[in-house]
């Protein structure tokens, strides 16, 4: 079974909807494997909470179309219901023919639509929308709709009329205006799930929710009447591990796909977690891996941490392969200026970061690897995305060099991205590595070639 929830525009609670369905269908005893339209992080993480199983992203951006089909076979394998979230409008893609769209995932991978409507002031009119989507594109079959934020009983029952009587789809649900339901957010989306556990009440009401408004039989009906896609490739076990490569894991640095921490782990790696908030040394580590996340709102707490701060600066020094994305960057700078303040950072690099209220970079993203360096090779095209509000300042231009020239996106200044410094890659850009398989295997070779080095020396 498959399905995707979609809606017209972003906002209208398709993250609200989508997690009280994993929740409620879980409580019937169902296996839900979650995935995300798009290049996101923070959504993620709530649905990977609900379901039990990491989140995995679906984008036509990093993947052809048979290679997304086979990442969401292999993807749904011991699971009952394959259930998608989509981004932003139904129909919104890169480009006027919509490549890349929630639509696109849907016909690719002949995947019936749920829309959500957000019902706010609007009777009527919900019924000319939906039969606008619904006429839209003949690839795409929307096959029911959830209202959301619904007023009262009378304005349920306009809206279902309406709906039912001039589009001929079933309204299968109907949420009510609720502040339970509300997932709080900051600037770059929702606050992921691992930051605050006392939210997680939020995620709990929802499915309770949907499990008393939403007609769950007809959905998993509707997710049924999907044609069989084929397996994929087989499982391949990963290999013992070569080298131990540290991974910052904790409420600070939360923006990891697990495709990339599994690319790791099958090209020879041991991945190590570690607490940049608690941990007072880094363990025995070949290489350090540092993702994105929210440094910011707990600058604090890592300036606090001075022995973990001064251990991750001397590695740097001694010529630890290091990689860093975004929040990874942040943390690697000198100083991080936030809300007026300034916070003492790593100084593993020769820069500052400063924070601003309007994002810096924002969207997917198009490199060219110009630089040499044993990370990826020279004339490769990198894609990924980047959304930050931080931009680096204090750059000492001649004591690093940089690996990508910015085709789409901004990057460091609009004009490159990738900071080289040591063996040091730092940048805003977020890799996919299904996308790259070279730079798991590069990784972690360079991790080995360290180990080989203090083996020696030993």
């Amino acid at each position: 079974m498959r399905l995707v929830i979609a809606a017209p525009h972003g906002r209208s609670g398709k993250t609200t909807i989508t997690l009280g369905l994993i929740v409620a269908l879980r409580q019937r005893g169902l296996v839900i494997q979650p995935f995300k339209k798009g290049p996101d992080f923070i959504d993620p993480s709530w649905l990977t909470l609900a379901a039990g199983r990491p989140c995995r992203n679906l984008d036509l951006y990093f993947l052809p179309p048979e290679k997304l089909e086979q990442h969401f076979s292999v993807s749904c394998r011991g699971a009952d219901l394959g259930l998608i979230e989509g981004a932003m409008g139904l129909f919104d893609g890169l480009d006027l023919e919509g490549s890349n769209s929630t639509a696109a995932i849907a016909y690719t991978l002949k995947c019936p639509v749920v829309l959500v409507i957000d019902a706010v002031r609007m009777t009527r009119s919900a019924a000319a929308m939906v039969q606008g989507f619904q006429n839209f594109d003949p690839r795409v079959r929307i096959a029911g709709v959830i209202l959301n934020q619904v007023a009262r009983p009378r304005h349920e029952d306009m809206l279902r009329r309406s709906i039912e009587h001039y589009t001929g789809l079933p309204v299968l649900g109907a949420l009510p205006k609720k502040r339970d339901f509300v997932i709080p957010d900051r600037h770059l989306g929702l606050i992921p799930a691992a930051e605050n556990e006392s939210i997680h009440a939020a995620m709990v009401a929802t499915g309770a929710a949907i499990a008393a408004n939403v007609d769950l039989d007809a959905m998993l009906a509707i997710a049924s009447q999907v044609p069989a896609l084929p397996p994929g490739p087989d499982w391949q076990q990963p290999p013992l591990p070569e080298v131990r490569l540290g991974i910052f894991q904790d409420r600070a640095f939360t923006f990891y796909y697990p495709e990339n921490l599994e690319a790791l782990k099958q090209a020879g790696a041991q991945v190590i977690t570690i607490d940049s908030l608690q941990d007072e040394k880094l363990p025995a580590i070949d290489g350090l891996y540092i993702g994105g996340g929210f440094p910011e709102v707990f600058a604090g707490q890592l300036e606090a941490n001075v022995s973990l701060r001064q251990a991750v600066k001397g590695a740097v020094a001694e010529g630890m392969p290091v990689y860093a994305e975004c929040g990874g960057l942040m943390y690697l700078a000198r100083r991080l200026n936030y809300q007026g303040r300034w916070y003492e950072m790593s100084g593993a690099l020769p820069l500052d970061v400063t924070m601003s209220s309007r994002p810096q970079g924002h969207g997917y993203t198009t490199m060219l690897v110009e630089g040499e360096s044993p990370f990826l090779a020279r004339g490769s095209i990198i894609k990924g995305h980047e959304f930050h509000h931080s931009r680096v300042i204090n750059l000492d231009r001649q004591a690093v060099r940089f690996l990508y020239r910015v085709q789409r996106g901004f990057g460091i200044d609009g004009r490159v991205d990738g900071i080289l410094y040591n063996r040091v890659l730092a940048g805003y850009n977020h890799l996919y590595a299904p996308t790259h398989p070279e730079w798991a295997a590069n990784l972690v070779g360079l991790a080995a070639g360290k180990r080989k080095i203090k083996t020696a020396i030993l």
